[in-house]
């Protein structure tokens, strides 16, 4: 080959580019009332704008574009929200037009090819799903039937944390971490995966599960250039990044399929007697509706629940402790609520959770400030609507700034101050429960919002019965945020623990039956 088409070929390749862009534009010229947007670059559009943590760019773009504002992801249209009427607006008004998902590869390989409950397009297959999830798994009757998991796990990380010698320095990501595992695979296939009374076998099987589950966190945002070229250039896998993803795929796959294929085995040889697990109670009502409940059906539905009740709830409980321990009057002050309404001579339980308010205030603080999910799932238009009076064209991304809205001056009083009191009803509470959205709004909220409530509840009162705390040092706990879509402390959360006197009593307690 001569120099002259060493020169030429590149340069063809240059112009199909621009080509390509110059036709995306032009289906969009006729919009002109589009959100602003800062300046962008030719391909890559605002791409280069986007720095870790998302939410936190996104916040500083809004104080100079407006609380509604939009970006060029490549090809992509991207408007983001950070204003709690104009969310409002989003998931009343145009909520129809506003319930979908973008495609992006990791739905395609992950997501069995965009089938999921949260990948899912809107329509039928996706009311399906939601209908499942309502009433099959997240319904208050089968997490009642669940309830001797959580009391059981939650016990077993307190004794975890028992000990007879005073303050301990223990890490509390990692045992939450496991709690939160094994509370939601106990549901799905009736096992432990951590713990010392768990098989070789499966606490190397969920090592590779966590493995996983971690990378696909920490995928989370604009990380794949191709999610944002035109079709016509989606083939051109960036740094390997569809292999990795595809093949990340295949071994959930074939990890989910294998649990299935046990439970179904295990149902066969024991003449159809099932155990009370996620899985059996699937593929009963696949035996009635085959065409329906297939594997591919149960096995996203196994991946929601892994993915979307693990990490988040566990980095919550993170937070919660963190900010427990650097303002150690209101640990003492739910300390005090629990000793009155629960006492000393049993654990906590959750049909305790109506008589502990202040507990309640402590996790929605929380969820306030760290968000699991600080930018929510993106949502994608399907067809022109208007936000705020402007112009959002159809196939456009939308983006809700949760942790900004959360955040934002206007309608909190000293907002970056941990401040448990102001969902109390007699201080404006009412009104504060109404402006967080951690767990989104409209058609695709989250449906496992009880569930989350339910675990986080649970755990955190029984370590403030349980135990007194302290920071390891007079320094304040690092607050610092780290990398990943569910927004982890960047620190791990280290902290002195000493067993109250009365819990060797209320740990000798019977669990009820599971």
């Amino acid at each position: 080959m001569d120099e002259s088409a060493l020169v030429y070929y590149p340069a063809l390749s240059l112009i199909f580019l621009l080509l390509t862009f110059l036709i995306f534009y032009k289906r969009h010229k006729n919009y002109k009332n589009l959100p602003p947007s800062p300046p962008s670059l030719p391909i890559i559009g605002n791409l280069h704008h986007l720095k870790q943590p998302l939410h936190r760019t996104f916040h500083s773009l809004s104080q100079k574009y407006g609380q509604i504002f939009s970006l060029r992801f490549g090809s992509r249209l991207v408007v983001v929200v950070s204003s709690s009427s104009a969310v409002e607006e989003c998931f009343t008004k145009n909520d129809i037009v506003l319930a979908n998902r973008p495609h992006l590869v990791t739905g395609k390989y992950i997501g069995y090819n965009y089938t999921t409950l949260t990948q899912a397009p809107y329509g039928d297959h996706w009311r399906n799903l939601r209908r499942i999830a309502t009433l099959e798994i997240f319904s208050t009757q089968r997490l009642n039937s669940f309830i001797g998991i959580r009391r059981d796990e939650t016990k077993r990380l307190l004794q975890s944390l028992n000990t007879d010698k005073g303050f301990a320095k223990v890490e509390l990501r990692s045992k939450f971490s496991s709690l939160t595992f094994n509370i939601i695979m106990r549901m799905v296939a009736g096992k432990r995966y951590y713990g010392d009374d768990c098989d070789v076998a499966d606490v190397e099987e969920a090592k590779q599960l966590r493995k996983i589950i971690r990378e696909l966190v920490s995928f989370g945002g604009a990380n794949n250039p191709a999610d944002f070229m035109p079709k016509l250039l989606s083939w051109i896998d960036f740094n390997g990044f569809q292999k990795k993803i595809k093949n990340m795929g295949k071994i959930v796959d074939e990890f989910l399929q294998g649990l299935i294929d046990k439970h179904r085995r295990k149902n066969s040889e024991e003449l159809g007697i099932k155990s009370n697990t996620m899985i059996d109670h699937l593929l009963s009502l696949q035996e009635d509706q085959p065409e329906y409940y297939t594997d591919q059906i149960i096995k996203g539905l196994i991946m929601v629940l892994i993915l979307a009740g693990t990490d988040t709830s566990a980095v919550t409980l993170e937070w919660a402790m963190s900010n427990l321990l650097n303002h150690p009057e209101v640990l003492e002050k739910a300390k005090a609520e629990v000793d009155r309404n629960v006492g000393q001579d049993r654990l906590i339980d959750e049909s305790d959770g109506s008589k502990l308010p202040y507990l309640h205030y402590i996790i929605n603080e929380t969820l306030r400030l760290f968000p699991a999910a600080p930018l929510l799932v993106p949502h994608l238009s399907s067809d022109d609507c208007i936000i705020g009076g402007y112009d959002i064209p159809r196939d456009t991304i939308l983006l809700v700034n949760a942790w900004a809205i959360h955040r934002d001056s206007n309608l909190w009083n000293d907002p970056t101050s941990f401040k448990p009191e102001r969902f109390d009803n007699n201080h404006g509470g009412a009104e504060a429960n109404k402006l967080i959205i951690p767990f989104g709004l409209g058609r695709r909220t989250c449906p496992g919002a009880g569930l989350a409530q339910r675990t986080l509840g649970l755990t955190l009162g029984s370590l403030i019965q349980c135990f007194d705390w302290e920071r390891v040092g007079p320094e304040e706990v690092d607050l610092t945020e780290g990398k990943g879509i569910t927004m982890p402390k960047l620190i791990p959360l280290e902290a002195m623990c000493k067993p109250r006197p009365f819990i060797n009593k209320v740990l000798s307690e019977a669990v009820p039956d599971i």
